[in-house]
């Protein structure tokens, strides 16, 4: 029997426009987000989000960030930036994974909850499919994915509800994805 879960990826205000690390289209994401989770949420058996959560995270933070492996400060634990956008308005969650607080943590399964890593928490509960949508596709929403396909989840990426810092490198992303197992789909066929 397959047993499904959402991973929605660090959908946050510094990742959304007026952010300290503003994706565009950030916001957008959020708000669609929301809009497939009042209708689809019983598609799944269980959802959950993933929030960066940084205290001191080393060199991941830089004041001349190369906006590749360095970063604006963003995301700061305790701090307005941290929190889910506004436009995310759908919020029941089985559990938030926060992550990032010592170090650079792109992936979900970097983060924890209630000291329970991602990957032991979806196989606690008889996950078997991973879905993953958020911010960053080239980001953090590839690396959960594969970290998913990894750990022996059936593991897709809803492009259509993912926003890209490098939107002209996609193709690399999406390539990237396919080859580590993660299939690509669309849900929002047709809709604006």
């Amino acid at each position: 029997m397959t047993h499904r879960a959402l991973v929605v990826v660090d959908v946050q205000n510094d990742f959304c426009e007026g952010g300290s690390l503003a994706v565009a289209g950030g916001a957008d994401v959020a708000a669609r987000i929301s809009d497939f989770l009042v209708e689809r949420a019983s598609d799944y058996d269980v959802i959950v989000a993933t929030q960066d959560h940084h205290i001191d995270p080393g060199t991941h933070f830089s004041d001349h960030p190369d906006f590749v492996d360095t970063w604006p400060v963003h995301c700061v634990a305790g701090t307005e930036g941290a929190e889910f956008h506004p436009q995310l308005a759908w919020r029941d969650f089985a559990a938030v994974f926060r992550k990032g607080e010592y170090a650079a943590a792109y992936s979900g399964f970097e983060g924890s909850f209630d000291g329970i890593g991602l990957g032991s928490f979806l196989t606690g509960r008889g996950i078997t499919e991973v879905d993953v949508c958020g911010i960053a596709t080239d980001y953090c929403v590839k690396a959960t994915a594969l970290d998913a396909a990894r750990d022996g989840f059936r593991t897709a990426v809803l492009i259509d509800l993912t926003a890209a810092v490098a939107p002209e490198r996609i193709d690399a992303t999406l390539t990237e994805l396919l080859a580590g197992g993660v299939a690509v789909s669309v849900e929002l066929q047709g809709q604006a």
